[in-house]
């Protein structure tokens, strides 16, 4: 999810949507060039993403980060980028594209299933709450935006079931974007232990829910019984517990889904 600023949304490759434009996409195997956007990728995968690849999978966070993605510091980041691991063939394709298609398609990325449009969030000065803004961009070989197919952003999100990867990939950005703002290793830096805590919490829920439920969290921390269930189970809740409990112990923000005994 691409960060802009007023000065930049003008500049941006693509046509901007606004509520209620409607663009035309159909992407099958009868046209020319299906497969082809699975190739030559930087995918970049955002907590959920993992969350549901690793389900799909059927193996745990660790041997998913392990066997499918490239974990990258760049060079004045605080944090790292995580990126799916692509096939080592002359086309760099997709480890998961089959010649029928995706074969994790119902449980495919974010990035992917919002594809061809691509989602930003839009800061401005004085507005506190970020504006979520969106562009219609299909590479030039694409010859799905030629299909009689239209759609609106909501009709296009309700058919990817997009919605709920939207709101975690935006709470994920949200908290990215902290980082950004403050540096919070401070001289330990980015390899150190909070960066490391980081890191877990976010892309390993396995890790993350043994940290909760068999170390000493729980008698340091109140969670309310009904939700310690949900957290057993789901791992969609613990992540949004994970992302409570970074900003808890980064920055000491007072957390919603526990509190202090």
């Amino acid at each position: 999810m691409k960060e802009i600023t007023p000065d930049q949304i003008d500049r941006l490759p693509g046509r901007q949507l606004a509520e209620g434009d409607t663009f035309c996409f159909s992407c099958h195997p009868g046209i020319g060039c299906f497969n082809r956007c699975c190739r030559n990728l930087n995918l970049f995968l955002y907590p959920y993403d993992v969350v549901r690849l690793k389900n799909r999978l059927e193996i745990s966070s660790e041997q998913f980060l392990d066997q499918y993605v490239d974990v990258v510091l760049r060079s004045g980041d605080v944090f790292p980028e995580v990126l799916l691991r692509m096939a080592e063939n002359e086309e760099r394709s997709c480890i998961f594209v089959t010649e029928q298609g995706c074969s994790v398609y119902g449980d495919r990325p974010d990035t992917c299933r919002k594809f061809p449009v691509e989602k930003g969030v839009l800061y401005s000065a004085g507005n506190r709450k970020p504006e979520s803004v969106f562009f219609y961009k299909p590479p030039d070989f694409c010859e799905g935006q030629y299909e009689e197919k239209v759609w609106t952003i909501d009709e296009w999100a309700n058919d990817e079931e997009a919605k709920v990867y939207n709101r975690m990939t935006a709470q994920w950005a949200e908290l990215r974007r902290m980082f950004l703002q403050q540096n919070p290793w401070g001289a330990e830096g980015p390899q150190g232990p909070k960066a490391k805590m980081a890191f877990m919490t976010a892309y390993n829920i396995d890790q993350f829910r043994d940290f909760v439920f068999n170390s000493s969290f729980l008698k340091r921390y109140k969670i309310k019984k009904d939700l310690q269930r949900k957290l057993r189970r789901s791992d969609t809740e613990l992540l949004l517990l994970g992302f409570d409990w970074i900003r808890f112990y980064l920055w000491g923000i007072r957390p919603k889904s526990f509190r202090i005994k």
